[in-house]
């Protein structure tokens, strides 16, 4: 019989996984803007995540962060949602020690890939969780503490009945909005085309109202800035002829 795991790591896959319900114990059904895929956690995806939670790991809480006690100083922090294997996420924090960077992502294989990446190439800048992203902006964000918001290759959800889980929505941009700092960057990145225009859509329809401007001289999309690394999945993709839309703003 293989024996039942109950390490920290699969405690907290369990958590992101669980239902929910409301206090008279009806089923409560919410619209996710993700698909909790089950992929195996690997033994040492577990062990990354059970040793180095501690140093690289930041629990979701209802208060908000404190980001200088977080991270030891007051570098601006780049919030990344839906980090996948987090192999970009680590770069970037490599090449920017002047930026602390905190990832969000509800696999826990990527977040034990990513701990194991970040241990290699020795970053300190960077802090992972695992959580629904969208309460972890409501809960612990102070308004006006980002200096950035990346969001790369999100669930495109295809399907026009189906567009409504897609996570770049008015109210989503709103919210990221009041979270940034003066100065501080919206940056999106998707292979879809209709998801790309979706995206420029809800933008340009709140961009005046919360106070952000593109950044493209098209007043669209912009050019695959050097500092956002190129991933397999995106080398894959332009091997087989896929474009990838990148969209830049910034808030006044």
């Amino acid at each position: 019989m293989t024996e039942q795991k109950n390490t920290f790591a699969d405690q907290k896959r369990k958590t992101v996984e669980s239902a929910e319900f409301t206090e008279d114990g009806r089923y409560k059904r919410k619209v996710r803007s993700f698909v909790l895929r089950t992929g195996r956690l690997s033994e040492y995806q577990r062990q990354m995540m059970n040793d180095n939670w501690a140093n690289y790991g930041v629990d979701y809480q209802d208060e908000l962060f404190d980001f200088a006690k977080i991270y030891g100083n007051s570098h601006p922090v780049v919030l990344e949602i839906g980090f996948g294997m987090g192999k970009s996420l680590v770069e970037m924090a490599a090449q920017h020690p002047d930026r602390n960077y905190l990832g969000i992502e509800v696999h826990t294989p990527g977040v034990g890939a990513c701990l194991a990446y970040a241990l290699e190439k020795g970053v300190k800048n960077l802090r992972v969780m695992c959580h629904d992203a969208t309460e972890v902006l409501r809960d612990c964000i102070a308004e006006n503490s980002l200096g950035g918001l990346q969001l790369f290759f999100p669930d495109p959800w295809q399907k026009a009945k189906h567009h409504k889980r897609r996570i770049v929505q008015p109210a989503f941009v709103e919210t990221v909005a009041k979270k940034l700092q003066t100065g501080g960057f919206i940056h999106f990145a998707t292979d879809w085309g209709n998801y790309a225009e979706h995206m420029l859509g809800v933008l340009q329809s709140v961009q005046s109202a919360v106070g952000i401007r593109n950044v493209s001289i098209t007043n669209d999309y912009i050019e695959r800035p050097d500092f956002r690394p190129l991933t397999k999945f995106e080398q894959r993709g332009h091997k087989l002829g896929h474009r990838v839309w990148d969209l830049y703003f910034i808030k006044e």
